[in-house]
């Protein structure tokens, strides 16, 4: 709650200083790389559609006229849109917006670097976020006792379910999901979707025990999982999404994909998005199909990916919670 009296910062002038030393090394390593930086608005006419991700929206008067804009979650859409319009690789670094409850490592208002790196897939993608992380954690030398020889991890989405809970993702039963999450967490034995029980068992089994001492990329998530990324068969057989999380200290940091190109795909994906918010009466919203009309102009072969940069700076500077690195959070903005 709002309270006059309540002006001081949430972090410190330390992690202040690191904050701005994190914030350079990214732009630097870029600047090396010859990725272009952009700056795409934070409101937008259209939203996203993902049911997993609830938006905040702002009205006002334009023109004589009622407007609701919506502040963007991500801004992967008004990138894309740059890329089918021929720009070159490019990166974005800037605030985004989420309707999300506040927690440790939850604001609503964030930090988010978001990066596209034309001809490149999402394998090679994995090694370009690797470099940055090491590039980073060397440029922060004075603010973090990350050893600079940081090195990755990589592990399937199979092999992660397989190792922590003994099942295989791709072809374990309904009932034996619905068991294994009652077991951890006392939920789940109503639930029949089977992506919303693979997330439960996930966050809960898996996502606290990877990546604890070196960062790990987890990949080949089920098709059904794909949102904007491409799929594809994996060594087994399994119908699989080109993208990969990254997970550090327990700690969800980035979300990447070998990017969808296929307007006609994307639409589809788009209104199966806006008929599961119907089904399960979400917030109406105006589903963003401008992305739509750029990719029927054709957007390059590309990867991109988006990360979280309070999170890793909690990682850098050693921080429980994210308010810690921000200058001002929580009740104080």
């Amino acid at each position: 709650m709002y309270h006059p009296t309540n002006w001081q910062p949430t972090a410190d002038v330390n992690t202040l200083q690191a904050r701005a030393t994190l914030l350079k090394a990214i732009r630097e390593y870029f600047s090396l790389e010859n990725v272009l930086e952009v700056d795409t608005p934070c409101l937008s006419l259209g939203s996203i559609s993902d049911p997993h991700i609830e938006v905040l929206t702002t009205t006002t008067k334009t023109a004589g006229q009622k407007v609701t804009y919506f502040l963007q979650t991500s801004p992967e859409f008004a990138m894309k849109r740059l890329l089918c319009a021929g720009m070159p690789s490019i990166y974005q670094l800037g605030k985004v917006f989420r309707a999300e409850d506040l927690g440790r490592r939850h604001s609503i208002e964030f930090t988010m670097l978001e990066w596209y790196r034309l001809g490149y897939d999402h394998w090679k993608l994995m090694d370009d976020m690797a470099q940055l992380l090491q590039f980073v954690v060397g440029q922060m030398s004075n603010h973090t006792a990350i050893r600079s020889e940081l090195t990755c991890d990589k592990q399937s989405y199979r092999e992660v379910f397989l190792k922590h809970l003994n099942i295989d993702p791709f072809t374990v039963s309904i009932e034996v999901l619905q068991a294994q999450s009652h077991r951890l967490t006392e939920f789940g034995l109503e639930e029949t979707d089977r992506d919303t029980l693979l997330e439960l068992l996930f966050s809960t089994a898996i996502e606290p025990n990877i990546g604890q001492v070196s960062p790990c990329f987890v990949y080949d998530y089920p098709e059904s999982q794909a949102a904007l990324a491409k799929k594809y068969r994996d060594d087994h057989g399994n119908a699989v999404s080109a993208r990969f999380e990254l997970y550090w200290q327990g700690m969800e940091l980035a979300n990447g994909y070998y990017e969808l190109t296929d307007a006609v795909e994307q639409e589809a994906r788009i209104d199966q998005d806006m008929s599961m918010r119907l089904q399960n009466k979400q917030p109406d919203r105006i589903a963003d199909k401008r992305l739509v009309s750029a990719l029927h102009e054709g957007m390059p072969t590309c990867a991109g990916v988006a990360l979280g940069v309070d999170r890793l700076l909690m990682l850098l500077v050693d921080k429980a919670h994210i308010d810690q690195v921000m200058p001002f959070a929580g009740d104080r903005v």
